[in-house]
């Protein structure tokens, strides 16, 4: 069977361990190679189109339907915490209960880029979901560095999101080389740019990085959370997960690094960062007749 541009593929030499689609196809010294994205996890590899096995409709639906049990269960512990939150604000708010429910609150708005626009959708539907204001935008990794200024002067973001697709090659160079790495020095220019526009960690909360990438140098760079510690493999929708707990955690708590990891889908060796404040703000009065002829 012939493999074409977006079909769902695995490679053979890995056992068919991760669903890939396929982006592009290239001949090298008389060869063909594809390039391959990740499905559900945010990883760039390429392969002789031989190493290819297209994956049947009925393996795609299993293994999609066993991500979807993970992602829905992240989602459940992330809406159990923010309901713990909401309710440490409504006790806070209201002097412990002995006032009326006489306030609103406004979460940290998201501007999410992403180099892949499959995975943005993915994203926008979870943050829509939790009801985290975003605007997500769709920029080829290389594009990031020249284009964050603009776009943080015109949409003036609580929290940043960085992300797309990366992988680590050995062929290339250790792990500590960040030329070894499909796109991490993008990620660290973007940051870079980033903190040039706005330097302090809680006035801009910056998450960078997807499969594989050189987590110590987008951190050096300024970046709040970033991937990836153990050089693993990271879900798609991590970083929604991230920064969503940060929008709804208030401006006055600092945020354990540990609380953030624990309901992603990847965990600690995928993702790290460094404590840093909430930024949801809450205010009053709430004027619910207003609200209501709105």
């Amino acid at each position: 069977m012939s493999i074409s541009i977006m079909d769902i593929v695995g490679r053979a030499s890995y056992q068919c361990d991760i669903m890939f689609r396929v982006i592009d196809i290239r001949e090298q010294d008389g060869r063909k190679y594809a390039i391959l994205y990740g499905e559900d996890i945010r990883l760039i590899a390429d392969a002789p189109l031989e190493d290819l096995i297209a994956i049947s409709p009925s393996t795609r639906e299993k293994l999609a339907n066993q991500f979807h049990s993970l992602e829905e269960q992240s989602l459940e512990l992330f809406r159990q915490d923010v309901e713990l939150l909401k309710q440490k604000q409504e006790y806070g708010a209201t002097d412990g209960y002995s006032k009326a429910f006489n306030y609103f609150q406004i979460p940290g708005r998201v501007l999410h880029l992403d180099g892949d626009p499959t995975y943005l959708e993915k994203c926008l539907a979870l943050y829509e979901k939790i009801g985290v204001p975003v605007t997500g935008i769709h920029c080829k990794e290389k594009e990031m560095p020249l284009k964050i200024g603009h776009l943080l002067d015109y949409y003036r973001p609580d929290i940043l999101v960085i992300t797309g697709h990366d992988s680590y090659s050995k062929a290339k160079g250790k792990k500590s080389d960040l030329n070894a790495y499909r796109h991490s020095r993008q990620f660290v220019q973007t940051v870079n740019e980033a903190r040039r526009k706005v330097p302090h960690l809680d006035q801009l909360v910056i998450f960078a990085g997807a499969c594989q990438s050189h987590f110590e140098s987008i951190i050096q760079a300024g970046a709040n959370f970033a991937s990836s510690p153990y050089r693993v493999n990271i879900h798609a929708l991590d970083p929604v997960y991230i920064v969503s707990k940060i929008s709804f955690t208030p401006f006055m708590e600092r945020i354990n690094v540990w609380d953030v990891l624990r309901n992603t889908l990847t965990g600690e060796k995928g993702i790290g960062g460094i404590e840093t404040k909430g930024v949801l703000r809450t205010g009053m009065p709430y004027n619910s007749e207003h609200n209501s002829e709105s």
